[in-house]
């Protein structure tokens, strides 16, 4: 999905934080380019916290009804994690994908140094419509290859129940590694993204690798979170709570059924520049991968087109917005 406030500084992701905490933050309202009908929220990044782990993006557009387009735009430098709620969306890239995203299924794509893609919703009308959509920045390893999708039907999914408080609880391993299980889905830094599920009533421990830093989001429900230095932390729907680094557990207790997103992983290895659907380490960086975008849509040569063309498009993309008068720096966080 296209990053949707398009004015906004860049953005980056440092070390994470020296230890354990618990930091509550809310996720703000922006808009979805100049399709104002839709309402998203995005939690990640945030001004104090750019990144956990190789995560650096988290949108959620929904629960609402309306009619997405949202025209071929395009990424650099990271793979976006597409998880449905409610809805359908079809997805078109410029690999010749041509697929329709819906619960359950894993869409993974990744733009190494160039790709673009659209979505929209299916039919003509307003539907109900409820997703997340994450980025993931690549490492240097990867960020400069050729991109990639995939999509995966069938993902593990591993049982919470401690025998005793915990019946019925569930995480769906998306990406990365819970618990031991990992996900068929190609990665390329340490990392997970799991869907946790609790019924009405349940407690459990989530297990988390002491080396890696985590966050868990709202989705559906107001679970309590308790660490082992901490009260018990009410997490709202579509709050994001910040755990840091060095925890091999958190206790989630729910009232009522409740939906938790948990994302975390490996600090990452460099600090990022984030501007508009781009990941890059550089201002210049930015900078070219604007130019390239713009020159494919002023007719350049198709033999050196960086982007491509989105199958089932005629000229109809997202046009890249002006550069900020200042250079693109790094910004590192303050928690």
């Amino acid at each position: 999905m296209t990053r949707l406030d398009d004015a906004a500084p860049d953005l980056a992701g440092p070390a994470a934080c020296d230890g354990p905490r618990s930091l509550l933050l809310e996720a703000r309202e922006v808009p979805l380019g100049g399709v104002r009908a839709m309402e998203v929220h995005r939690s990640l990044p945030q001004r104090a916290l750019p990144m956990v782990g190789a995560w650096c993006f988290l949108d959620r557009f929904g629960p609402q009804t309306a009619r997405m387009r949202v025209e071929p735009h395009p990424h650099i430098g990271l793979q976006t994690v597409t998880w449905p709620l409610v809805g359908e969306v079809r997805h078109r890239d410029t690999l010749g994908n041509d697929v329709v995203v819906r619960r359950g299924v894993l869409n993974l794509m990744t733009s190494g140094a160039g790709i673009a893609h659209s979505e929209y919703s299916l039919g003509e009308d307003a539907v109900p419509l409820d997703a997340l959509q994450l980025w993931v920045a690549l490492p240097e390893s990867r960020r400069h290859g050729a991109a990639d999708f995939e999509r995966h039907e069938n993902l593990p999914i591993v049982t919470l129940d401690d025998g005793e408080h915990g019946a019925g609880a569930t995480a769906t391993v998306v990406v990365g590694v819970f618990a031991g299980v990992p996900s068929p889905a190609t990665m390329h830094t340490p990392i997970v993204g799991a869907e946790i599920r609790l019924p009405a009533g349940a407690r459990v421990r989530l297990p988390l690798d002491p080396a890696w830093e985590y966050a868990l989001v709202g989705v559906a429900g107001v679970p309590e979170v308790r660490t082992a230095e901490d009260a018990a932390t009410a997490l709202p729907d579509q709050g994001l709570l910040y755990l840091g680094i060095h925890r091999d557990g958190v206790e989630v207790t729910a009232q009522e059924d409740t939906t938790l997103f948990l994302i975390g992983g490996e600090p990452f290895e460099s600090d990022i520049v984030m501007w508009w659907n781009f990941v890059g380490r550089s201002h210049d960086e930015i900078v070219a991968a604007r130019e390239a975008w713009e020159s494919e849509a002023d007719g350049g040569d198709p033999a050196a087109a960086r982007f491509g063309h989105v199958i089932g498009h005629d000229r109809e993309r997202v046009p890249a917005p002006p550069l900020p008068a200042v250079r693109l720096t790094p910004r590192r966080r303050t928690v």
